[in-house]
């Protein structure tokens, strides 16, 4: 199996530069101001018209990593809705008060997907306890991705972190989606690690700018690099 390169989509106008490059799927978000919100419901279902790459949906309100019983309740209610107009998976994840991984409220939402694959997002780089974290979420239901830099600061600082937990524990390899201000010279590094997905924002849009559609060109030179690293590392 080829690696994974998965692009964030704001709309779908992102859609045909993500297709012509090569992207395998699209990660589905509103609001890059606050790091990926929930989109709405139009969003997904145009750019379900506009594509057939597999949209994983940001399940998120806040631009922290915690929720409250009514924010949970509204999210729950919008994968659901998310799921009919077209989401063929989710992200998402919740920390608690002492930034520990907020199983109960992560789990609940779970229950909500239908059995839909979903990732767990960057909160686990804000994890007070990061070995403690990557005890408990592997294990949580359904989930089939974690989006991490190996440091709230992005990759550039989460390198080594990255590196060393992929090439220490193969289960963490094989979960790990690399992003997270991810640039072109981290991916040898990591593929030889053994990681095997990677997530990629504003760098495949001109001047990295997020009013910038995606642009085709610039997904397939991540794509030939990630193939490349990858090919170079088996």
């Amino acid at each position: 199996m080829r690696p994974l390169l998965e692009i964030i989509a704001l709309g779908p106008g992102d859609a045909s530069g993500a297709v012509e490059g090569g992207a395998d799927r699209l990660e589905v978000v509103a609001d890059m101001d606050s790091d990926g919100l929930t989109p709405s419901l139009e969003t997904v279902r145009d750019l379900k018209r506009a594509c057939d790459l597999p949209l994983r949906v940001m399940l998120r309100a806040n631009d922290g990593f915690s929720t409250s019983g009514s924010e949970l309740a509204r999210l729950k209610i919008a994968a659901y809705q998310l799921a009919a107009a077209g989401a063929d998976g989710f992200v998402l994840g919740f920390l608690g008060l002492n930034a520990e991984v907020d199983v109960e409220a992560t789990l609940a939402l779970v229950d909500e997907l239908g059995g839909r694959p979903w990732t767990f997002h960057r909160a686990i780089d804000h994890s007070l306890d990061h070995d403690d974290a990557w005890e408990i979420v592997p294990g949580l239901p359904g989930l089939d991705a974690i989006l991490t830099a190996g440091s709230p600061r992005g990759v550039g600082s989460g390198l080594d972190e990255l590196c060393t937990r992929a090439t220490g524990d193969a289960k963490a390899a094989r979960l790990i989606m690399a992003g997270g201000d991810l640039e072109p010279g981290h991916v040898p590094w990591l593929a030889r690690a053994g990681v095997r997905q990677f997530h990629v924002g504003s760098r495949v849009r001109p001047s990295g700018s997020w009013r910038a559609y995606v642009d085709a060109a610039l997904v397939r030179s991540w794509r030939n690099l990630i193939d490349d690293a990858v090919g170079a590392a088996l």
